[in-house]
C-alpha cells in the first residue's frame, strides 16, 4: 500500500471507531435503567452483519491491500456483538426475541458467504462476491440517516443530527472512499462514496438549520421520532441529552 493509500485508511479507522462508539450513551442509560425502554434493536445486529461481512473482503486472501478495512470492521464486529448481548438482557420479551431472530440471520448469512466463498470460489470470483455481500449491506447501513435527515427537514430543528456526529459520518465515508480510489476497489469506493454524500448532505442541513429551533407546532414529538427511527439508531452526538443519545444507533461507522 503507498503512503497516501494507508493513511486515509488509518484516517478511517479513526473516525469509524468514534462512529462504532456513539451508541455508548445509549447503553449506559439502558444499563442503568436496567430498561431497553422505547429502544429498538434492530440496528445493532444488522450493523453487526455489515461489519462482519467487510472484516471477511478486507482480508489478504479475498481482497488484496484492504488489511485497515479488515481492522476497523473486526472492532466493530466486537462492539456490535457487546451491544447486541446488552440490548438482549434487558429488553423486554417481544423484542428479545426479534433481536435474537436477527442475530441467528446474521450468522446464518455470514456463514452462508464465508463457505461458499472458501469452497465454491477463487481468485477474482471470490473478490467479487465478497465485495458485493460486503458494499450490499454497507449501502443500506449509510441509508439508515434518511429518517433523521427527514425529521430535520420536518421539523426544521437540528437536535436529533448534532454536528460532530454529522461530520464523523462524513469524515468516515470521504477517507474510506478515497481509500478505495487509491486502491481502485470498487467494492470500498462505491459504498463509502454514498457515504460521503450523505454525509455531506447532513451537514448542509445542519448549517440550513442549526439557528432554528424548531416551529412548536410541526416539531416532531418525542414519541413520533422513536416512530421515525431517530431514536433507534445512529445519528445523535455524544451529548447527554437523552432526546440527543436516542438516535446515535443510525450512524455508526461502514466502511
Amino acid at each position: 500500500m503507498g503512503i497516501a493509500h494507508t493513511l486515509f485508511g488509518i484516517l478511517g479507522n479513526g473516525s469509524g471507531l468514534f462512529l462504532f462508539l456513539a451508541p455508548t450513551v445509549t447503553f449506559r442509560r439502558i444499563i442503568v435503567n436496567k430498561s431497553t425502554e422505547k429502544f429498538s434493536g434492530v440496528p445493532y445486529p444488522m450493523t453487526l452483519l455489515n461489519c462482519l461481512l467487510s472484516s471477511w473482503y478486507g482480508l489478504p486472501f479475498v481482497s488484496p491491500n484492504n488489511i485497515l478495512v479488515t481492522v476497523i470492521n473486526g472492532t466493530g464486529a466486537v462492539i456490535e456483538t457487546i451491544y447486541v448481548l446488552i440490548f438482549v438482557l434487558f429488553a423486554p420479551k417481544k423484542e428479545k426475541a426479534k433481536v435474537l431472530g436477527l442475530f441467528s440471520f446474521v450468522v446464518a448469512v455470514f456463514s452462508g458467504v464465508v463457505l461458499v466463498s472458501l469452497l465454491a470460489l477463487h481468485g477474482q470470483a471470490r473478490k467479487i462476491f465478497c465485495g458485493f455481500a460486503a458494499a450490499i449491506f454497507s449501502i443500506i447501513m449509510y441509508g439508515s440517516p434518511l429518517s433523521i435527515m427527514r425529521l430535520v427537514i420536518k421539523s426544521k430543528s437540528v437536535e436529533f443530527m448534532p454536528f460532530f456526529l454529522s461530520l464523523f459520518v462524513f469524515l468516515c465515508g470521504t477517507s474510506w472512499f478515497i481509500f478505495g480510489l487509491l486502491g481502485h476497489d470498487l467494492f470500498v469506493t462505491v459504498p463509502n462514496g454514498v457515504g460521503s454524500a450523505l454525509g455531506t448532505t447532513q451537514l448542509i442541513l445542519y448549517f440550513i438549520y442549526r439557528d432554528n429551533k424548531g416551529d412548536p407546532k410541526s416539531a416532531t414529538t418525542k414519541e413520533e421520532a422513536m416512530e421515525m427511527g431517530t431514536t433507534d439508531n445512529k445519528a445523535p452526538t455524544s451529548s447527554i441529552e437523552p432526546n440527543q443519545s436516542n438516535s446515535n444507533e443510525n450512524q455508526e461507522g461502514h466502511v
